[in-house]
């Protein structure tokens, strides 16, 4: 999230985390956002135009030079066909003029982190596992699971990629903002307690753990 209105970012970004689960790095100005943008992996970046340092257009225009592919909403105060038009061709995905929604915001949010994911459905199966991504309910064998919103981010995290083995650094890179300690066991006690929860409504373990790789998630 990139918002020189440092309330305005502090309340997206809460709205993010509360709401949606999501976890938000923050930046006010267009160079760090940069920066920032070379040392981490992001799912979405939300970018103002009017930065200090580098405007939000120089920053799109550089990450598409560099072909950086990660979906990017703009927010804008401008109005008018035109400046949609001149948005799109930089590369943007999006945009949302000021002021707006907060929940439009999100549900635009989610629905570009799912086509940067390759997800068309808002309803993801692997097996008898049923994952609503709009209701954010789990079931398997249409039986509900009652998850913590970090269990519900492990396994949304683990259904975009099925079958294939995610580390534990990457789950951390991608489920908590910068500013968190991380720590891998907190990751391993998140899983256990998931794993103990899928086990408790299937006959075999979806959730598999590969020592020293990570964990994937599968069928049977």
């Amino acid at each position: 999230m990139v918002e020189d209105e440092i309330r305005l970012a502090q309340n997206i970004a809460s709205a993010f985390r509360e709401r949606a689960g999501y976890a938000v790095d923050l930046w006010h100005d267009g160079e760090g956002a940069l920066l920032l943008c070379k040392t981490a992996a992001y799912d979405l970046i939300v970018l103002d135009l009017k930065l200090p340092k580098l405007t939000g257009q120089d920053v799109l225009r550089k990450l598409r030079e560099r072909n950086v592919a990660t979906p990017v909403l703009i927010l804008t105060a401008t109005t008018g066909a035109q400046s949609a038009i001149n948005l799109l061709n930089l590369g943007a995905d999006d945009y949302l003029t000021k002021p707006f929604d907060l929940g439009e915001l999100i549900a635009r949010a989610r629905a570009l982190i799912r086509r940067g994911n390759a997800v068309k459905s808002t309803v993801l199966r692997i097996g008898s596992l049923c994952f609503n991504l709009a209701e954010q309910t789990v079931t398997v064998g249409g039986r509900g699971i009652d998850l913590s919103p970090m269990e519900y981010r492990i396994l949304e995290y683990l259904v975009h990629r099925p079958r294939t083995v995610v580390s534990k650094q990457e789950l951390l890179e991608h489920l908590y903002d910068f500013t968190w300690q991380r720590h891998s066991n907190v990751i391993e006690a998140h899983v256990s307690n998931l794993r103990r929860k899928l086990r408790g409504v299937t006959d075999f373990s979806m959730l598999e753990t590969f020592r020293g790789r990570g964990y994937r998630l599968d069928s049977e």
